[in-house]
């Protein structure tokens, strides 16, 4: 799916209009408190977020499920992989590998603004 431009939302609605998609949770952008924007109308949380193109800076970076308890490494990436961040905290950055692929946190150490 291609990148969302914020005056694309500009009108929109996006009322809810069934039960909220369940899909595959290692590649849904969506939390308890957030949701990647093209979710909106599909899936119900109290805030979307438009996705800030990053780009990985080092080899071999980690994308890990959880900041929470052991780390559950989800796979590595090489530079410049997009990584599309919906959320910044503290050390962390959460979002979705390039439009489709694996979601979870990357150190914000180990991206950089694309």
């Amino acid at each position: 799916m291609p990148p969302v431009e914020p005056s694309a939302l500009t009108g929109r609605d996006f009322t809810l209009t069934h039960v909220s998609d369940k899909g595959d949770p290692l590649h849904r952008p969506v939390r308890g408190d957030l949701a990647h924007i093209r979710c909106a109308g599909r899936i119900f949380v109290p805030h979307y977020a438009v996705p800030m193109p990053h780009r990985v800076t080092a080899d071999a970076t980690p994308l890990i499920r959880s900041v929470r308890g052991e780390p559950v490494v989800l796979g590595t990436f090489a530079v410049e992989t997009l990584f599309n961040v919906l959320d910044l905290a503290g050390d962390w950055a959460w979002g979705q590998i390039g439009e489709d692929g694996l979601v979870g946190y990357i150190r914000t150490t180990e991206l950089a603004i694309a």
